[in-house]
Parts: C-alpha cells; structure tokens; sequence
C-alpha cells in the first residue's frame, strides 16, 4: 500500500527535521497507484458527511469512520495503525508516537466551491486522553486533475506575519507535520466547478506524557481576511468552545 518512502524513516528524518517553515514531509505518490485510485472510489460524497459547524470552516464535511467506507478504506486504516507505520513516525520526530484509534478531528475531510479554512494552529491534547499530547498531522490529498486556479492550496506558516509555504493538494500527495503552537495552516477561499471538491483525509499522531504536565487548549484561530467582529471573536474561540463542550458534549466526536 504505501510506495518505498516507509521503508526511508532514516533518510526522510533528515528532510524532516530540517524542513522549514517548520519540521514536515511533503511525499508524492504516497500509495500505490492503483490503490490510490480505488480509495478515491470509496470516498464519501459530501451529503453522506456531517456538515462542520465550526465558523471558521466554509462548506467542510467531516467523516472519521474510514475503516467503515469500503475494504480499502479498511486497508488504509490498517496501515496507519500498523506498526510499520508506527516505527516510521517514531523516528523522523524521534518521539514515541502513535495513530489516535477513532481518528477524532480526522478522517475524511471535504470542501466545496467557497470553502475555506481560517489559519489555525491545533488544539494539543486529545479532547478524550488527557495524557495524550497531539504531535503530528499526517494528511493524503485524493484531488484528481487539480487546477491551480481553484486555489485550496494549504499555507503554512511559523509566525502569524510570516510569509507562508504554499503545498498544492495534489492526488496521492501525503504531508507529514509537526503540530504544535507555532504551526499555522489554513486555505483561502476556493473558486471551483460543479462537481469538484477538495478532498482529504486526515489522521493525528500523538505521544504519551504526565497526567496534568500540559495545560489543554483548543484550535487557536488567526482569521486573515477578517473583519473586527470575527476577530473579536476568535480570541474568544477558546473559552467558548470549553463552554459548549461542558454544556453540550464534542460535537466532533459525532462526525462518525
């Protein structure tokens, strides 16, 4: 299932680690072809997936049961929860790391024409694991023909004023990053036809550390193209989302 890469943990650590803005890998024809292709097959349409309610998303659909959508979605969860796959993120961040189970926040990602994604950096533990502390983001792009004229490119950035890196996501293209509280990502505003959306799926890897050693946070929202009001409320996203969450339980855990 995956192409030679996972069998280069040593060589692509060097990569990694010295890769700006921040530690990542961008790794092209990350599957095999043929089953990248049967992937993108049994990938949900947008109206058999939970609708984000999130304000800083436009026209994001979320499903994270992919070991459910079809014998190679199972497959490809298999392999992300394989010890192969294990071992490899282990040692380019020199962590003891593993693959979050149910995918929380993760799995099937898509989005429509004028779908967006506010630049962000990621809540850090897991909503459930308090002892979990969220490490790396590992993303599979399944667009087929993309034009660089719809846009949707993910920007990343070390600072909020900082010129970004721009990553196309192109078919079979996988990006392995670090997360924490200096790894800004989002996507402008799409333009695109009837009938094309921005597809991905999206795991998180996490490590083990001391109950109580880290003060929780959620995504952290740094809206660009913003005005005051959803400015205002973005430093204020944190606290509401503790709120509503005490309130009215994670909404994300639902996305099943």
């Amino acid at each position: 299932m995956f192409n030679t890469w996972i069998d280069q943990a040593e060589r692509l650590k060097v990569e990694f680690q010295n890769a700006r803005p921040f530690p990542l890998l961008v790794i092209d024809d990350f599957l095999d072809a043929a089953t990248a292709e049967k992937l993108l097959e049994e990938f949900p349409a947008p109206d058999a997936m939970p609708k984000s309610r999130d304000y800083v998303f436009g026209d994001k659909h979320e499903l994270s049961s992919v070991a459910e959508q079809g014998p190679t979605s199972k497959a490809f969860y298999d392999s992300l929860m394989s010890e192969q796959f294990r071992q490899f993120i282990s040692t380019i961040s020199d962590k003891e790391l593993f693959v979050d189970p149910v995918f929380h926040g993760g799995g099937f990602h898509q989005s429509g024409d004028g779908g967006f994604l506010d630049t962000h950096v990621d809540f850090n533990m897991h909503p459930l694991h308090s002892d979990w502390k969220r490490t790396l983001n590992v993303l599979l792009y399944l667009n087929k023909d993309w034009q660089s004229a719809y846009d949707g490119r993910l920007l990343i950035k070390s600072r909020p004023d900082e010129e970004p890196r721009a990553i196309e996501p192109l078919f079979n293209r996988g990006l392995i990053m670090v997360t924490d509280d200096r790894t800004y990502h989002g996507f402008k505003k799409m333009s695109l036809p009837p009938g094309v959306t921005r597809k991905s799926i999206a795991t998180y890897a996490y490590e083990k550390v001391p109950e109580g050693s880290m003060v929780a946070r959620t995504t952290g929202w740094s809206p660009e193209a913003a005005g005051p009001l959803k400015r205002a409320f973005a430093r204020h996203y944190d606290t509401a989302v503790r709120v509503k969450t005490k309130l009215f339980g994670s909404a994300t855990a639902n996305n099943r």
